[in-house]
């Protein structure tokens, strides 16, 4: 089965369009290699949590900021689809 990717957002930070923008971003670059992106509020005040079945690959907290959407979409590929070629995305 294809993976699904998880964004867990804190809703009272207004976080929700981030993640669904981000969801739409990994959705167009990976539409052959998903199941889907499910988008979760959390309960916990200023989460953002990116993973790829139940696998964390992104913590705002641990990071102390959000994700860019080039690297995210790498983050992805090297574990979705390792021999996917990005374009302009790639970083050399």
């Amino acid at each position: 089965m294809k993976p699904t990717i998880a964004i867990e957002y804190c809703p009272k930070c207004n976080w929700m369009l981030r993640a669904a923008y981000m969801a739409q971003e990994v959705l167009t670059t990976f539409t052959n290699e998903l199941h889907g992106v499910l988008l979760i509020p959390s309960e916990i005040a200023g989460r953002y949590n990116i993973s790829i079945n139940e696998r964390v690959i992104f913590d705002r907290k641990e990071q102390g900021r959000f994700p860019e959407i080039k690297e995210l979409k790498q983050l992805v590929r090297d574990a979705v689809a390792p021999g996917k070629s990005l374009g302009h995305s790639d970083g050399h």
